[in-house]
């Protein structure tokens, strides 16, 4: 089974910047899509950002192209969501999703969440 710890949120001044990561656990780590999800009090979770297997394609939401950057590095089994320009409507808790597609697709898992505030 998967298990994924987020780490890297945190307090941040508008226009700052963030690096967050989520380590797995799962040696085959590399048969799984990543995403990023963000959720804001009182609001529905949504998915930021997407990476597949090898890298590429990546996806991300409206709201954060251009600011936002998916990346992963297989060997370390981490996924990072390196994030600039931050706003205060980029305030959440964001969790990490892994999604089986190879050889199949199979379970999804997700982290616990990490904690980002864009404040001044």
């Amino acid at each position: 089974q998967v298990q994924l710890v987020e780490s890297g949120g945190g307090l941040v001044q508008p226009g700052g910047s963030l690096r967050l990561s989520c380590a797995a656990s799962e040696f085959t780590f590399i048969n799984y899509a990543v995403s990023w999800y963000r959720q804001a009090s009182g609001k529905e979770r949504e998915l930021v950002a997407s990476i597949s297997r090898f890298g590429g394609p990546t996806t991300y939401s409206d709201s954060v192209k251009g600011r936002f950057t998916i990346s992963r590095d297989n060997l370390k089994k981490t996924v990072y969501l390196q994030m600039n320009s931050l706003k205060p409507e980029d305030t959440g808790v964001y969790y990490c999703n892994a999604r089986q597609t190879f050889p199949r697709v199979g379970e999804m898992y997700w982290g616990q969440g990490t904690q980002v505030t864009v404040s001044s």
